[in-house]
């Protein structure tokens, strides 16, 4: 009974063997975390075309439903960059950002994502996201931060614009209106983002962005420099109290209108915070249960859905803030949720001063760590295919869309995979003495080759997309050798074998038995092994993989004398 409890409820699992040792570090974190997403929640909602206390309302139910049913014991959910980001282009396409409608929509979203998370947690489909690879996910990460930025370019220069804009027009209409710049909403903002930066480098255990807040809201407030006397934008009232539980509106149009937004959200999600909660679980020597994460990131949205909230995910930087300030288990999480009720509750009315130029250069500091650029070149210098679908990723996100831009990226990424399926690596192998080896020619052109024989080797999955190029290799490798008598292919690296390869290979057989050419496959796998034996080839073909290695084949056939037998396989 307890087993099916903790793996309903992992929480079950910690909360039964939770010291008060670990109480005192887990309260610690938790201090510095508020600290830490109070500007940031705030930010966050703005940045998604919510109300300020929205962000607030999202740390707080959600954090604690995940807490309860997650599997990661050191990452806190909330509202993230990259979450606010997707809210905002999904639901400005239906609505106007800050309208009623549009939060309606917003909280319509959170609960489409939750429910599209646990449906495939509870499938263990966990495995789709794998189809977002590393640098499509870099790319649409690095694309998210320059929309990011520019989003907030108008709070930094306190030029207000007007309507949902592409990256394009946001900066054609700043450039035509930079006279327009509001010079005070300028100096907070660039004062505020180097007192966050020299703050965090210089003392990073001080919560630099609440400080430097802080400071921003008592200087407005002491100079009176707020917009209602020319001044700059302030956040203005922020209701106090919890939000009310309420369902959120299920417009069939709508919801047909979000679901493909929604599905990427879900995935865009999952992938943030497993990367960061499998990151840390390995460093701590505990495991992740990838669907079990799922259900639980699906429940804490559905719950933002509920309690007035907008999509959540597993953040980078708190992770790793709590992470470095002593947290031990979830309990940090939720004692984090406390402490914003606390401040939804009591401490609203400090925010009224709060300037939108110091929530932009919150923001801004946020995302200047979300891009890499070492990792970008190091992605390109591995591998120039992958190099190209994050550039795909990255440019079509900044000039078309989010959505279409991941789309994109998947898409380039998996032409370039198929393309390298279909055309593998195929080369011919010499017998090396010194290395007491069959190696690739190409490499060791010293190789020793043997009189009316072709020894190849294939590197692939054999498939229907492949085996015509096999055909072809072995069409151009035979044209000039008109008394080949033997043909011997290594299957070393042939992990799995389909019904058309299968049939390819056969019609191989039977051509080159036309021409008295003998044919032989050596180092075939068991699984592969398998399928041709279930294909009828021990009746049929018994002789063609009756070789378990090269050096078997060569020593029947008399072409290896036993001193040069020495297993020369046994160093590939």
């Amino acid at each position: 009974m307890r087993g099916i409890l903790e793996k309903i409820m992992p929480a079950y699992g910690w909360l039964r063997v939770y010291r008060r040792s670990d109480l005192t570090r887990d309260f610690s974190a938790a201090l510095v975390i508020t600290a830490m997403l109070v500007p940031q929640g705030m930010a966050y909602a703005l940045l998604a075309g919510l109300p300020p206390r929205y962000g607030l309302y999202a740390s707080t139910v959600p954090a604690i439903v995940y807490a309860l049913f997650g599997t990661s014991r050191h990452m806190p959910v909330g509202p993230p960059a990259l979450m606010a980001l997707l809210t905002l282009t999904s639901v400005s396409a239906l609505a106007e950002p800050g309208t009623a409608r549009y939060i309606s929509l917003a909280l319509l979203l959170a609960f489409m994502v939750g429910v599209f998370q646990v449906a495939i947690g509870f499938l263990r489909m966990g495995f789709v996201t794998n189809f977002i690879s590393h640098p499509v996910l870099n790319g649409f990460i690095y694309a998210s931060a320059v929309i990011i930025a520019l989003s907030q370019v108008e709070h930094v220069l306190g030029i207000p614009l007007a309507g949902e804009l592409s990256t394009i027009e946001i900066v054609r209409e700043l450039g035509q209106r930079i006279g327009e710049t509001n010079v005070l909403a300028l100096a907070i903002a660039l004062s505020s983002l180097v007192a966050i930066l020299l703050l965090s480098r210089v003392v990073p255990r001080l919560p630099a962005p609440l400080l430097v807040v802080a400071a921003a809201t008592v200087v407005v407030y002491l100079l009176g420099l707020d917009s209602r006397s020319g001044g700059v934008d302030v956040v203005g009232s922020v209701p106090s109290g919890l939000p009310t539980p309420s369902l959120p509106t299920l417009e069939l149009g709508a919801i047909r209108a979000l679901a493909p937004a929604a599905l990427i959200v879900a995935f865009v999600g999952f992938i943030e915070s497993i990367s960061v909660a499998k990151a840390v679980a390995a460093r701590e020597n505990y495991k992740i249960d990838s669907n079990q994460e799922l259900k639980a990131l699906g429940y804490a949205n559905v719950a933002a859905a509920f309690f007035s909230g907008f999509p959540v995910a597993g953040s980078f930087s708190r992770t790793a803030v709590q992470y470095r300030s002593g947290g031990r288990t979830q309990m940090a999480s939720i004692i984090t949720a406390l402490m914003i009720v606390v401040v939804l509750l009591f401490l609203t009315p400090l925010f009224y001063y709060l300037p939108n130029a110091a929530l932009a250069a919150v923001i801004l500091v946020a995302v200047f760590g979300l891009v890499d650029v070492k990792e970008a070149r190091r992605i390109y210098r591995i591998r120039r295919d992958d190099g190209l679908a994050l550039l795909v990723t990255l440019v079509v996100t900044l000039l078309v869309g989010v959505e279409q831009g991941i789309l994109a990226g998947v898409v380039v990424a998996l032409i370039f995979f198929i393309r390298r399926t279909a055309y593998p690596r195929v080369f011919e192998l010499g017998y090396v003495e010194h290395e007491d080896s069959f190696l690739g020619q190409n490499s060791y052109p010293e190789g020793r080759t043997f009189p009316k024989t072709l020894i190849l080797r294939f590197d692939a999955r054999l498939y229907f997309a492949n085996i015509p190029y096999l055909e072809d290799y072995l069409i151009s490798a035979t044209a000039d050798r008109p008394d080949l008598e033997l043909l011997v292919i290594d299957f070393r690296g042939v992990n799995g074998i389909d019904v058309t390869a299968i049939e390819g290979l056969e019609n191989l057989i039977s051509e080159y038995r036309a021409r008295g050419v003998k044919v032989l496959f050596t180092h075939v796998k068991p699984q592969v092994r398998g399928r041709l034996e279930r294909a009828g080839w021990a009746a049929e073909y018994p002789e063609v993989i009756r070789h378990q290695t090269t050096r078997d084949a060569f020593k029947s056939l008399g072409l290896l004398a036993d001193k040069d037998a020495r297993d020369p396989e046994r160093r590939l």
